[in-house]
C-alpha cells in the first residue's frame, strides 16, 4: 500500500523559516562571531555559521577531502540518500531545483537549477510544469534535453536496481503500470510527458501544494539513456555540473576535474573555485580527524564533525578552536528496536530496553553535550516545527531505570533477560562506542548484546535496511539515524515512520517501524491543510512510535566542524546542515 499524497504543504515556506531561525545560532549565545550577516576571514568560533568565513573568488588548486569507510550509498543521483552525498553531488550534477549555495537560512532556499524557474503548477495542483535551461549539455558535449531528465526518474523508480535513493517519487507520481525503463519501455511512462526537448511534465495522483521540494532531490539531475549501465553507472556519472569524474577506484579513492562543457551563463549557482577536487575513501576515522588538524586534508566529507579525541583538542587549544563551528542539526541518533526478532515482538521486551538504556552513556558516544548533541527522549528534534517534550521511560539523571526494565522483562515472559545481535556501520566509531554503552547497560538487566559491525556501503541495501536479513541474522537492535529531508514533519518522520514505505528488496530507512496505527496518522497529517493542527499530530506520531518502543532515541545531534586555513568560502548551509560543499575554494 503505498502512501497518500502530501496536501499540506502550503505553509513549508513559512514552516522552513521558523526551523532556520532556530537553527541558525550554531553555538554559544556569548559568541559575538556567529551570527549577524557579513563576512569575513577574522578566525573565530562559529565564524561559518550564519555567514561566509574566509570568502574568495579565488579560483585553482585542489580540494582534498577525505572519508572514513567507503561511500555510504553512491555518487549515483539515482540511487543516493545521504546528506553528504546530495551536498557533494552538486559539484558535478544538476538538478531541476536546489538549495541555495549560500550561509545559513539561504543554504535551505530552493531556487532553479536546471530549471529556468520554479514549477508551474495546474489548477487543481495535480500536474507540474518546468522549463530546462538552453545551452546546459553533458560532459561529452551532448545537449541535455528533457527526455533525460524523465529517464532519470524513471530508472530511480527501480529500488531493486537502485535501492538506496527516496521513494517520493514512487509514492506520488501516478506510474500506473510503469515499473522500471530497466524492463519497460521508459516512453510508456505517462506520469512525465516532454511534449519538447525543453518541457518537463509530472502528473500526480492527488494533489501536492509544493512539487519544488521533490523536485530538488537527485533523482532529477539528467541520465543519457545510451550511457545508463545500471547498477555499474556510478563507476562514471556523466557530468552536467561544473566538474566530471576522471577517476574512480571503488572503496579507495575518486578525481574530479573541471568539466570543459560547463557553460556558467547557464549556472547561476556555481563558482568552481578549484581545478581538482580529490577524495580518499576508506579512511582511518582517526588519522582523519588528525590530518585535518595539520591541515593535510580539507575536509572530512561526511560532515558529521570530528570525533572525540579531536573535539578535546580543538576545544582545549583556542587556536584550534578559532577554526571550528558547532552546528545543530535537524537529526537525531537513534537506535531501531527490530519487532520481527523474538522476543522483541513483544512490546514489553522493547520496553524493558528503552527503560535500561544509559542515555548519559548514548550522549557521550556522539562527544556529550557540548558537541554531541542533547539527549532525545522522543525522535523529532527541538528544531522541527510540532516538537512537543516528553519522555515516556524518564530515569534519574537519564541513567536507565533497572526496576522498571526488570518489570518490563517480567510482563513479556522474559524475567532473566535474553539475548540478541545489534548492528552498527562499521566505519563509525561513534556508532561502534553506541553498541558498547548499550552493551553494558542493557546487560545490568540481562538482555545480552552481540555486536555486529557491518559495512556503511550496504547497511541499507543488504543488511540492517534488508528485512530478511535483519530478522534472520537477529539483529534486535540496529544503530542509525536520520536527518530531515526538508524541515517539517513529513519531511523528518515520513521514511523512518510509515510501515508502506518498507521495501522486502532492502535499502530502507525505517528499519523497525511497523503500526497501522501511525500509517492512519501519517496520512491524517497529509490531509490536514491547518499548519498547526498538522504540527500536533506530528507529535502524536512521535508519542505513538514511542509508546510501540520501536526506537530507542539516542541524542539530537550536534556536530564540531573543523575549517582549515587552507579553505575559503566556508559557510555552514542549514539545507545540509553541513559545510556547503559547492563553495569551498582553496587557499594554496
Amino acid at each position: 500500500m503505498k502512501k497518500k499524497p502530501m496536501l499540506a504543504m502550503v505553509a513549508l515556506t513559512a514552516t522552513a523559516s521558523m526551523l532556520l531561525a532556530a537553527c541558525g545560532g550554531g553555538g554559544t549565545s556569548s559568541n559575538n562571531n556567529s551570527g549577524g550577516g557579513g563576512s569575513g576571514a577574522t578566525a573565530a568560533f562559529n565564524a561559518a555559521v550564519e555567514r561566509v568565513y574566509n570568502p574568495s573568488d579565488k579560483k585553482g588548486g585542489t580540494l582534498k577531502m577525505a572519508k572514513a569507510g567507503d561511500w555510504g550509498d553512491s555518487v549515483d543521483t539515482g540511487d543516493t540518500y545521504y546528506a553528504y552525498s546530495w551536498n557533494f553531488l552538486r559539484l558535478y550534477a544538476r538538478t531541476l531545483m536546489m538549495f541555495k549555495s549560500g550561509p545559513g537560512a539561504q543554504g535551505a532556499e530552493l531556487v532553479p537549477d536546471l530549471a529556468e524557474a520554479k514549477g508551474t503548477p495546474s489548477a487543481d495542483l495535480k500536474t507540474w510544469t518546468y522549463k530546462i535551461r538552453k545551452g546546459v549539455k553533458f560532459e561529452d558535449g551532448t545537449p541535455v534535453t528533457s527526455k533525460d531528465v524523465k529517464y532519470a526518474v524513471a530508472r530511480s523508480l527501480d529500488k531493486e536496481v537502485l535501492p538506496n535513493g527516496p521513494t517520493y517519487f514512487n509514492d506520488y507520481l501516478d506510474l500506473g503500470d510503469f515499473k522500471s525503463p530497466y524492463k519497460q519501455d521508459p516512453s510508456t511512462l505517462k506520469a512525465i510527458e516532454t511534449p519538447d526537448d525543453q518541457t518537463i511534465v509530472f502528473k500526480l495522483k492527488s494533489p501536492l501544494s509544493n512539487f519544488d521540494y521533490f523536485v530538488m532531490q537527485p533523482a532529477t539531475a539528467p541520465v543519457p539513456q545510451a550511457k545508463d549501465t545500471g547498477t555499474k553507472y556510478k563507476e562514471h556519472v556523466i557530468s552536467t555540473g561544473p566538474y566530471k569524474f576522471s577517476k574512480y577506484e571503488l572503496g579507495k579513492s575518486m578525481t574530479l576535474v573541471r568539466n570543459d562543457q560547463w557553460d556558467a551563463s547557464t549556472d547561476p549557482n556555481r563558482k568552481a573555485l578549484p581545478d581538482q577536487i580529490d577524495v580518499t575513501l576508506n579512511a582511518n576515522p582517526e588519522d582523519l580527524d588528525n590530518q585535518l588538524l595539520a591541515g593535510t586534508i580539507d575536509l572530512d566529507i561526511e560532515g558529521n564533525g570530528v570525533r572525540a579525541a579531536a573535539q578535546a583538542k580543538i576545544l582545549n587549544d583556542p587556536t584550534q578552536k578559532a577554526n571550528a563551528d558547532s552546528t545543530i542539526l535537524a537529526r537525531n541518533w537513534f537506535t531501531s528496536i527490530n519487532g520481527d526478532v523474538a522476543p522483541l515482538d513483544n512490546v514489553n521486551c522493547r520496553k524493558a530496553i528503552e527503560y535500561a538504556a544509559d542515555r548519559t552513556g548514548y550522549q557521550r558516544a556522539y562527544g556529550g553535550a557540548d558537541t554531541g548533541g542533547e539527549i532525545a527522549t522522543g525522535l523529532l528534534p527541538p528544531v522541527i516545527p510540532g516538537y512537543e517534550k516528553f519522555d515516556l521511560y524518564p530515569s534519574e539523571g537519564n541513567k536507565g531505570d533497572q526496576a522498571k526494565a526488570k518489570e518490563a522483562l517480567t510482563a513479556c515472559g522474559q524475567p532473566n533477560g535474553f539475548e540478541t545481535n545489534i548492528s552498527y556501520r562499521a566505519e563509525r566509531p561513534k556508532e561502534k562506542a553506541t553498541a558498547e554503552s548499550l552493551k553494558d547497560s542493557l546487560g545490568k538487566v540481562g538482555i545480552n548484546l552481540t555486536i555486529k559491525p557491518l559495512p556503511e556501503s550496504d547497511y541499507t541495501k543488504l543488511y540492517a535496511g534488508k528485512p530478511d536479513y535483519a530478522k534472520d541474522n537477529k539483529l534486535g537492535l540496529m544503530v542509525y539515524g536520520w536527518g530531515a529531508d526538508w524541515p517539517d514533519g513529513f519531511g523528518f518522520l515520513a521514511n523512518i515512520v510509515d510501515s508502506r514505505t518498507i521495501r522486502a528488496t532492502g535499502g530502507n530507512s525505517n528499519l523497525s517501524v511497523k503500526d497501522p496505527e501511525v500509517d492512519k496518522l501519517v496520512d491524517k497529517a497529509i490531509d490536514t491543510t491547518d499548519e498547526a493542527a498538522r504540527n500536533k499530530i506530528w507529535a502524536e506520531i512521535d508519542k505513538k512510535v514511542m509508546s510501540d518502543a520501536f526506537i530507542l532515541p539516542g541524542v539530537w545531534a550536534k556536530g564540531l566542524l573543523y575549517r582549515p586555513k587552507t579553505l575559503t568560502n566556508v559557510m555552514v548551509s542549514n539545507g545540509f546542515q553541513q559545510y556547503d560543499y559547492l563553495a569551498l575554494g582553496v587557499n594554496k
